[in-house]
């Protein structure tokens, strides 16, 4: 397949195939692959879809409309949302059959007023562990319960779950938090709770803290084939699922220190061959790579030469035979020779979760395999 002008391939072969592979790895009875953000900028439908063939059985999202979204797609497996407006109309979600993550005594009232009395709403309860965001403090904890089982027991509401997050500071705070969300399921069950859920792991923990395992692990980026520890996630058996591609739209011969881009960061050493790549901070290539981020033409890795710009960059390739509409390759699955999202991630200062997740713009998207 020739590549787009712009384009994002995703792979959702890999998906289920990472999903596969995490379900081996970590042996929990419930696995809850994370479509939020548009599947981390892979394609939410198309990903939970995936995901679901490769044995999750549980979907994640932060927000309600990313949940509706799934359903209106025709997706029916259980679905957990847990990030809400203050003002936020829980009915929909409800009418939907969505988990409502509820973070404190007032969206509890709210999600129990929100069903429409023919059958409970499920919730699933977030305890502040020590992360410091959302979550019910560890002085609401009794009085939530005891709610929350007043709700239950009166037929408004079902507490599906309790969980909580880590920080992955280290494996020290990670303790240190499990010690404390173990104090609150044991509040839980003293206001008579009995969730069948418990859940705190998300990608990192999943795969090196065992005692942080419980029922279910909500995955993340690791199910779109990146490590949440950085570097190579082959280690683990992951495939990465996306390539971010382009054809070189322009090529010019210059001489010895001719200016690159805007403010001439870069000045050539030499004459040498530029190509011009259609891709910029439009697309959510970040332009803290200027100068540094690694892609791939003509089967050689070179380096972006100057400025990253809204729709474009330059990439000095030396005496490397380019033509108008070469592949370049920025980033897809190291064992095929091309950089990696983790290598643009070191370049630009930041995570492998934002490389990926920030893309948009003009990028098209193309779906490889899977069942759409």
């Amino acid at each position: 397949m020739s590549a787009a002008f712009r384009e994002r391939v995703v792979d959702l072969d890999a998906v289920a195939g990472n999903v596969a592979r995490l379900r081996e790895l970590v042996g929990t009875p419930h696995v809850m692959a994370v479509v939020k953000a548009d599947a981390y900028g892979h394609g939410a439908v198309e990903c939970a879809r995936a995901a679901l063939a490769g044995g999750a059985d549980w979907l994640g999202v932060a927000e309600i409309a990313e949940g509706l979204a799934l359903r209106e797609a025709g997706i029916t497996a259980p679905v957990l949302a847990w990030l809400h407006d203050p003002d936020e109309d829980f009915a929909a979600a409800a009418a939907a059959g969505l988990d409502l993550g509820l973070s404190s005594r007032s969206q509890l009232e709210a999600a129990a007023a929100a069903g429409d009395g023919s059958a409970p709403v499920f919730v699933q309860l977030k305890v502040e562990t020590g992360l410091s965001r959302n979550g019910l403090a560890e002085e609401d904890w009794d009085a939530a319960f005891a709610r929350a089982r007043e709700l239950e027991t009166q037929g408004a509401i079902v507490v599906r779950g309790i969980f909580s997050h880590l920080s992955n500071a280290s494996p020290e705070d990670d303790r240190a938090a499990i010690a404390f969300f173990e104090r609150a399921l044991a509040s839980a069950a003293a206001a008579g709770l009995t969730p069948e859920l418990r859940h705190i792991a998300a990608s990192a923990a999943a795969l090196s803290l065992p005692e942080a395992r419980y029922d279910l692990v909500r995955l993340g980026i690791a199910v779109y084939g990146l490590s949440p520890f950085g570097g190579s996630a082959a280690e683990l058996g992951l495939r990465p699922a996306m390539t971010v591609r382009g054809r070189v739209a322009a090529v010019r011969r210059v001489p010895a220190g001719k200016g690159v881009s805007y403010d001439y960061t870069y000045r050539t050493s030499g004459e040498t061959t530029l190509a011009l790549v259609p891709l910029g901070y439009a697309e959510g290539i970040p332009r803290h790579a200027s100068n540094r981020a690694p892609v791939s033409i003509g089967g050689r890795t070179f380096r972006v030469s100057g400025r990253v710009a809204m729709d474009q960059f330059v990439v000095d390739v030396g005496d490397l035979d380019v033509q108008v509409g070469d592949e370049v390759v920025l980033f897809g699955d190291p064992a095929t020779g091309v950089p990696s999202a983790d290598d643009w991630a070191e370049a630009a200062g930041t995570i492998n979760y934002e490389i990926v997740t920030r893309l948009g713009g003009r990028l098209t998207r193309t779906f490889l395999g899977g069942e759409r």
